[in-house]
């Protein structure tokens, strides 16, 4: 057992040494691969291409180039074979200066103008700036685009007279990118912006042409003046002329609406007089209505006023009379409601006493019964009485014995309105007595 022990430390330290080992070739494996992918991969920036040379490749035309160019991207190197060139595509300015430059017409003009040129974009033109520019800074291909432009401007000059150069500066700078182009091509290169700044000349010949321009419009001015001053005076007496017509048709027409103003004015005051007139007798009829109202409330008003002043006080007073003979009855109606009960307590002892009783009351109160019926005689009134007398006094003492009979007529009615017979009772009385 002991003997074993270090053989499996053994084992142990080499694995590791070997797990180690491993993993150092793999970290050294990794650093290299990364290296040539450093090495051999080359990224192309967008403001430039790049030019693999080394193999032959076949181009869409069916011909044959010992190089590629690559624009934006990646592409790699194959190594010992190929190799890897940039070429800068940023635009460069190019100053274009021509001194005596004759133009069109034998005039020798000085011309100066900035142009902005940078390499072709196009894959069938780049490879003419490859074959020509590759290698060469900028610097370089400026002044070959310099020359080329300072060529092809004295071209264009010959081509334009003074004039058409330097009033129509936009038009020369066309021509000049349109002639410049094909040479352009030629190069792979391409002509951004061209600006034409001055143009000039020894002679003085533009400023003269200037002067002579400046002449010649002040000479147009001046006849632009005068003809438009002729046209406003023309105008201006078209104008009376049109005012002048204007104003008499306008009076006419003002004295044919006073014309129709005048008979509308009739014609209205003929209706106003017509309205004036059945308003009148529309007022007379309101008045007349009104008055009838009005005597119809006066009646009414009499009518109220007489029965506030007479029939009211009248009722009031009657009302009055009413509750004072009310008030005066009173007494009398409460002293015969006294004699009634009175009467009744005689009347319920006469039935208690019977007939003896009654007659025997009777004989009593015979006295006052006389005298009530005398006094009722007496009290007879007669206004007017005519007696016919045969001369013997008969009808007068037949009247005047007429007295006795009239209270014994009473006595007997009062008599038989109680039920007794007065006249057998006083002769009972009399023989009794």
């Amino acid at each position: 057992m002991q003997s074993q022990i270090p053989v499996e430390a053994d084992v142990d330290m080499s694995t590791a040494l070997g797990i180690f080992f491993l993993a150092v070739a793999v970290v050294v494996g990794f650093a290299i691969f990364v290296a040539l992918v450093n090495r051999f991969l080359y990224i192309c920036r967008p403001n430039e291409i790049l030019i693999f040379a080394g193999r032959k490749h076949t181009l869409p035309d069916g011909s044959v180039v010992g190089y590629k160019v690559l624009h934006g991207g990646r592409g790699f190197r194959i190594p010992l074979i190929e190799t890897v060139s940039r070429m800068d595509m940023r635009l460069f300015p190019v100053e274009v200066s021509v001194q005596g430059a004759y133009s069109k017409g034998g005039i020798p003009l000085n011309v100066h103008a900035i142009a902005n040129v940078k390499v072709a974009s196009d894959p069938t033109l780049v490879r003419n700036a490859v074959e020509r520019f590759l290698g060469m800074g900028l610097g370089r291909i400026a002044v070959v685009a310099q020359q080329t432009l300072e060529g092809v401007l004295r071209e264009v000059l010959s081509q334009l007279t003074p004039e058409e150069v330097n009033e129509d500066r936009l038009k020369f700078a066309e021509t000049l990118v349109e002639n410049a182009k094909d040479d352009f091509d030629k190069l792979g290169l391409e002509l951004d912006v061209l600006k034409v700044q001055h143009v000039s000349d020894d002679q003085s010949y533009l400023s003269n042409l200037g002067r002579a321009r400046i002449a010649q419009m002040l000479r147009d001015a001046q006849n632009a003046e005068n003809l438009a001053n002729q046209r406003i005076a023309e105008e201006q007496a078209a104008a009376r002329q049109r005012a002048e017509a204007a104003r008499k048709q306008a009076e006419a027409y003002v004295l044919q609406k006073r014309n129709i103003l005048r008979a509308e004015v009739a014609k209205l005051e003929a209706q106003a007089k017509s309205i004036e007139n059945e308003a009148s007798v529309a007022a007379e009829t309101a008045r007349a209505t009104a008055e009838q109202e009005l005597q119809g409330l006066r009646a009414e008003l009499e009518k109220l006023r007489l029965e506030c002043d007479v029939v009211l006080p009248a009722e009031a007073k009657r009302l009055a009379e009413e509750a004072r003979a009310r008030g005066e009855a009173a007494p009398v109606i409460e002293n015969g409601k006294a004699a009634a009960e009175a009467l009744r307590l005689v009347a319920n002892e006469w039935r208690v006493a019977g007939t003896a009783g009654r007659d025997v009351y009777v004989l009593q109160q015979l006295e006052s019964f006389v005298e009530a019926a005398v006094e009722r005689v007496a009290n007879t009134h007669v206004g007017e009485l005519t007696i016919v007398d045969g001369g013997d006094a008969t009808a007068y003492s037949a009247f005047v014995a007429s007295f006795p009979a009239a209270v014994a007529r009473v006595m007997r009615e009062t008599g038989e309105a109680m039920g007794i017979d007065v006249a057998n009772l006083v002769k009972d009385g009399e023989v009794s007595a």
